[in-house]
């Protein structure tokens, strides 16, 4: 057992702008940012204020290393302020101790060391990093283990890749059925005629499309503050787009915001309505049904409830589709982050058919799609199990409960670091505040 400050020194170097931009995956650990692919565009200045992380230095977020926000530099590249960059001495394989300081014991540890005002902003400062205690094997052990975990993670990427392989040929196929049945019907005879829409083509004879304004109202929440502004108000929960998920909310982490007595009937969610994301995927929508006894709208989420002529199951299908199938991407306010705006929104079109008809179709959907809903489901939760394997195995290994020494590695062993980011979550992966956010 040794302290970090044995094993690692701390690099503050800066004014290296033309180095690439690293970001933290909480499965995988750090690795180049896509800043052509991102879904959230952004445009970044100041790099020159970025640390610089040499090959093999390890990078850690402040503020996230609690979750494993943590990990080795594949490359000479730019980490944000809110990182504390540290340099391996010879006799630490910094990604046997990357793999070590993600394990669920050592980031119990690291809330112990850490540092703040209130739970959620705590910061692990090298300070407090450097006397942390960690297990050393000699340097050849180290090297096996990682060989080991890097051969055992190119198995499970590649059970992860099928799977999710699976889940987007299913979405797909859940897909087609919903949009046929929003834009045809259930009858195959109906006769159609031009919507006026190039992309939604021609639609059942006898039913409407309407711009979102004329089947719904429409508010976009409101800035929030955890100050109290006077007057009358108090302290409710509050959503944001990152608890807005397709098909359900999620509220496992919702706070509470100040929010004025004459602003709570707008800004209130109630059954039935539609949340719709501002921004991040634009368009991902789900729809309420009282997951919480009280909650409002914070200024990334659209509540949207819909009017007599239009069942807010019908509407959610429609948004399904659009949003899956990219239709929102070209309406978008872009400058550096696309951002879905009230007035945008308001003008999309939906197809309105009869109450009655909306009715048969959402059950012909429900029906449908059931089957292909409980498959989707399935594979998620392998995905979620072969997880949990890992980590286990993680923590196994590199405290010597296996033993890897006699380990040699096959032919399927060889994994590269494009397969092994299939370990990470296809969303919410990164362990790391935007570029620039060090919290202050």
């Amino acid at each position: 057992m040794l302290r970090n400050g044995r094993l690692f020194s701390h690099r503050v170097e800066t004014g290296f702008p033309d180095l690439p931009i690293l970001e933290v995956s909480l499965r995988t650990g750090v690795r180049v940012r896509d800043m052509e692919n991102l879904k959230r565009k952004q445009v970044i200045s100041q790099k020159e204020k970025y640390k610089r992380a040499a090959k093999g230095d390890i990078a850690y977020n402040m503020m996230r290393m609690w979750q494993g926000a943590v990990g080795p530099a594949p490359v000479d590249g730019l980490v944000s302020p809110a990182y504390v960059v540290v340099k391996p001495y010879p006799e630490a394989n910094s990604a046997y101790f990357s793999y070590l300081f993600r394990t669920s014991a050592y980031m119990r540890e690291v809330n112990k060391f850490s540092r703040g005002i209130v739970a959620d902003r705590n910061r692990l400062y090298w300070e407090s990093f450097k006397q942390m205690p960690s297990l050393v094997p000699p340097r050849a052990e180290q090297d096996q283990i990682v060989a080991y975990l890097r051969a055992q993670d190119a198995h499970i990427a590649r059970y992860i890749l099928a799977k999710r392989e699976l889940i987007k040929l299913l979405t797909e196929q859940k897909l087609t059925i919903i949009d046929h049945a929003v834009t045809r019907g259930l009858d195959p005879n109906v006769r159609l005629k031009p919507s006026g829409i190039e992309w939604l083509g021609e639609v059942p004879e006898h039913w409407e499309v309407q711009r979102l304004k004329n089947v719904a109202n429409v508010v976009l929440g409101k800035m929030l503050t955890t100050e109290t502004k006077g007057g009358d108000g108090d302290f409710k929960p509050y959503l944001r787009s990152t608890n807005v998920q397709w098909i359900k909310p999620d509220v496992r982490d919702v706070k509470e915001m100040w929010i004025a007595k004459a602003e709570m009937a707008q800004l209130r969610v109630r059954k039935g309505d539609l949340l719709v994301s501002e921004g991040g995927e634009v368009g991902r929508a789900c729809i309420w049904n009282d997951e919480l006894p009280e909650c409002y709208i914070q200024n990334s989420v659209h509540r949207v409830a819909a009017k007599p002529m239009m069942l807010p199951e019908f509407l959610f299908h429609q948004f399904f589709v659009y949003g899956k199938r990219g239709r929102f991407n070209a309406i978008v306010n872009r400058v550096s982050i696309a951002h879905l705006t009230r007035e945008k929104l308001v003008t999309i079109p939906f197809t309105v058919p009869p109450v009655k008809e909306q009715q048969a179709i959402c059950r012909w959907i429900t029906d449908e799609c059931q089957p292909l809903d409980d498959a989707i489901t399935r594979a998620e939760e392998e995905i979620q199990l072969i997880r949990e394997y890992r980590d286990r195995l993680i923590a196994d290994v590199v405290t010597g409960q296996i033993d890897v020494r006699g380990w040699r590695p096959g032919p399927d062993d060889v994994v590269s670091d494009e397969e092994l980011a299939a370990l990470g979550d296809d969303e919410a992966d990164l362990g790391e505040d935007e570029p620039g956010d060090d919290g202050e």
